[in-house]
């Protein structure tokens, strides 16, 4: 999509990102230290996101007929996280939301603010909503436990992920979640405020962070990123989303039979892991890097974020076999060297399957006949 580059990149050092992180400031020269004072409160950082607008007296029971979040009665000012899904249950769409009282501001992955402004715009039928998308007008600053902005914002999202959202589950081990120092917030202001931003940082009134530095602390608390810890295949379960932004008693949505069917009677094919990495030997492990049984050679999993984090060095968020033990010594497979890595569960092996032990057996066909 066409959007100007961002002018924190004249900042001095400033490194623009590559893929999904495009446009916006990677780093400014020190990632590292960048991450702490990002992890500190003391920094800001400018995400790569697409911003639409949904207005209308209808807006928050429209989209929560579509998607998996229970958003009717959604208060002002109170923010919530959203999926929209295929008829399969397979994830399309990530939508981190806050509604003012008169318009429902949706925060997404920027690539796909098209898509889902197209969606949208095709499923308002005679209801009482209008779809913009602003993407190219505004931008999104996000932070940890930082104040207000110096600069005026239009509206601010708190990221759920710190606590299990009413109507939710969570399949992680809930005991030292890092969730629940997650304190992570996104707020829209106008493309104009990046300039006065710029210019607080030249006077020394203000310090930035890169992408690098919030994809590290996003890994570190298990935080799931559409189109990084996903593929076409990927439903909730499997990343431990219905933790933000599932309800499971709301009412009908695409792909709720999926989202029902495998937490109540099944187990999600694959589970989100985190992996510490060996990193004495400086190998470079990238998304897309195969996981590997390394006695055997044999492919368990997929590397989907990887990153250098502050204190915990060399990790990343992986997806692996849903049967994979706990305990198994794994590896990371880069151009045929291996990197040793540790597994930390996510996603435990026996997650869903919530009433499979309470339904009634029925007999089996034919059987009553016999006796």
């Amino acid at each position: 999509m066409d959007v100007p580059a961002s002018p924190l990149l004249a900042l001095p050092g400033a490194v623009e990102g590559s893929g999904a992180d495009a446009g916006v400031p990677a780093h400014y020269g020190n990632p590292l230290g960048e991450q702490r004072r990002l992890a500190a409160g003391q920094a800001l950082v400018e995400v790569p996101r697409g911003v639409l607008t949904v207005t209308g007296p209808d807006r928050l029971s429209w989209l929560d007929s579509l998607t998996s979040q229970r958003l009717i009665g959604l208060a002002p000012g109170v923010s919530a996280e959203s999926l929209l899904l295929d008829p399969h249950g397979h994830l399309e769409h990530d939508l981190r939301l806050v509604d003012d009282g008169e318009t429902t501001w949706i925060l997404l992955e920027r690539a796909e603010a098209p898509a889902l402004a197209r969606f949208l715009d095709r499923m308002r039928f005679l209801l009482r909503v209008e779809v913009a998308d602003l993407s190219a007008e505004l931008a999104v600053v996000g932070s940890l436990g930082a104040d207000a902005l110096p600069v005026p914002a239009l509206a601010r999202w708190e990221d759920p992920w710190r606590a299990i959202a009413p109507g939710g589950v969570g399949y992680a081990n809930p005991a030292g979640h890092p969730g629940a120092d997650w304190t992570w917030s996104e707020t829209v202001v106008a493309r104009a405020e990046l300039n006065s931003l710029a210019g607080l940082v030249a006077a020394g009134s203000l310090r930035l962070a890169g992408t690098l530095a919030e994809e590290a602390l996003r890994v570190a608390a298990w935080r799931p990123r559409l189109g990084a810890d996903t593929d076409e295949r990927s439903i909730p379960h499997e990343l431990d989303w219905l933790r933000s932004a599932v309800h499971l008693a709301k009412g009908c949505y695409r792909g709720q039979e999926t989202v029902a069917k495998v937490h109540n009677l099944g187990r999600p094919p694959r589970r989100l892991v985190l992996l510490h990495l060996d990193g004495s030997e400086n190998i470079v492990v990238a998304a897309g890097s195969p996981v590997v049984d390394p006695g055997t050679g044999a492919e368990v999993g997929r590397i989907t974020s990887p990153a250098l984090h502050h204190e915990l060095g060399p990790i990343a968020l992986a997806v692996v076999k849903r049967n994979l033990d706990a305990a198994a010594p794994l590896a990371a497979s880069v151009d045929g060297l291996l990197v040793a890595a540790a597994q930390e569960v996510i996603v435990p092996a026996d997650a869903g399957a919530a009433l499979a032990g309470e339904l009634p057996k029925l007999p089996r066909l034919g059987s009553a006949a016999r006796r």
